[in-house]
């Protein structure tokens, strides 16, 4: 008599453990299209800058929107807390390793100003950027009628995991389709990392969803909690959810792959794995123009009984345009990231983001070493 399993368990892919098939035809990369589309708005890449404190202020919002993507600010972080934001951040940076998760506790325990969401949102809408805000599930009923009435053109409603069904005692919790109702601006929710979460919150009328619970360079979640799945097959199921959704209900709710992406392979995989855009946060923390000064921590490293975060040092390494758009003399991926998009397209033969979405990915645990002998024996990178 075979012996009962208690548990099956799936295999799951990460971003070195898969490669992209070239296509039978090639495309010039200056003739791909990566725009991407929320609501009435349409965006010249396909990439939002993080909700976090080291990555977006008003004025690398203004930047980011200046050169095509969709920057993220953090309702509830430095920015809404404190009249001069600068002089904490200044702080963060210069704290020892060994103080800085009691200093951002003691940070983030100061209350939210009402004043200054209207103030930091303001100043983006000002320089005639769009502007979109994250807030978590359990203050977005206070703070998103206040963030509309300021301008906000676009709200990002975030957590480490959200879901359409939640249970609780203590308080009639956040109910997405009355949101979708009294705020009707497009809504982006997450996050989430199974095929059944991104259908059921599709269902509730949300735009777009953020894929991934725990990937991020500067998140301990998985540590700390245990939970998370490999963004390719997270990204995967919520592409398979997403096609669902729309041969039922007609309705396209945009993909967007969240954390864990560093370098511009890792980019392209994510598109082929069926995302309709990015969002990055440790790579931006990179920029000149970025607010941390060269280091990039967690959303939950500041949580009262339970951080699940931590602050890294990521360094300056270039503006945000080279970044982004190159041109670089650095080999390993961390630059020029659309570029490396558009490339990629092109070898694997797809004109549009949704023609990415049908390119043949493998299973391929040694793609990042077969061949590279001298690299390895040298520690290139």
């Amino acid at each position: 008599m075979p012996r009962p399993k208690f548990k099956e368990m799936e295999r799951t892919y990460g971003f070195d453990e898969v490669a992209l098939v070239p296509g039978d035809t090639t495309v010039n990369p200056d003739q791909t299209d990566i725009s991407f589309a929320l609501g009435d708005f349409t965006f010249s890449i396909p990439i939002l800058a993080s909700a976090m404190d080291a990555v977006v202020n008003p004025s690398s919002a203004i930047k980011f929107s200046q050169v095509g993507g969709l920057a993220v600010l953090n309702l509830e972080g430095i920015q809404t807390r404190y009249e001069n934001p600068d002089e904490i951040l200044e702080q963060i940076a210069q704290t020892p390793e060994t103080e800085v998760t009691s200093l951002l506790q003691k940070i983030y325990s100061q209350p939210i100003k009402d004043k200054l969401i209207g103030e930091r949102i303001e100043a983006i809408k000002q320089a005639g950027s769009i502007c979109a805000a994250s807030i978590t599930p359990t203050k977005t009923k206070r703070l998103a009628p206040i963030a509309k009435d300021a301008g906000m053109d676009v709200l990002v409603v975030q957590s480490t995991v959200t879901t359409a069904r939640h249970i609780s005692k203590s308080y009639r919790g956040l109910i997405l389709p009355e949101l979708c109702q009294m705020i009707s601006l497009p809504i982006i929710v997450g996050n989430c990392c199974s095929y059944s979460a991104a259908l059921e919150l599709m269902q509730t009328g949300i735009d777009a969803i953020l894929v991934g619970v725990g990937p991020g360079a500067a998140c301990t979640t998985r540590e700390v909690i245990g939970v998370g799945v490999p963004q390719i097959t997270a990204t995967i199921e919520s592409a398979a959810a997403r096609e669902t959704y729309f041969k039922e209900n007609g309705k396209y709710v945009s993909v967007i792959t969240d954390g864990g992406i560093r370098i511009g392979g890792d980019l392209c995989k994510t598109f082929a794995a069926g995302a309709d855009a990015v969002m990055l946060g440790s790579p931006l923390a990179q920029a000149t123009e970025a607010p941390g000064r060269g280091y990039h921590w967690g959303m939950s490293h500041s949580h009262p009984a339970l951080p699940r975060g931590t602050r890294v040092r990521v360094d300056i390494i270039a503006p945000m345009e080279q970044i982004l758009f190159g041109p670089t003399s650095v080999t390993d991926g961390t630059q020029n990231l659309v570029g490396a998009l558009r490339t990629s397209m092109g070898v694997c033969g797809a004109r549009t983001i949704k023609e990415m979405h049908k390119v043949k990915m493998i299973i391929a645990p040694t793609i990042k070493t077969e061949g590279k002998y001298f690299q390895a024996i040298q520690h290139v990178p």
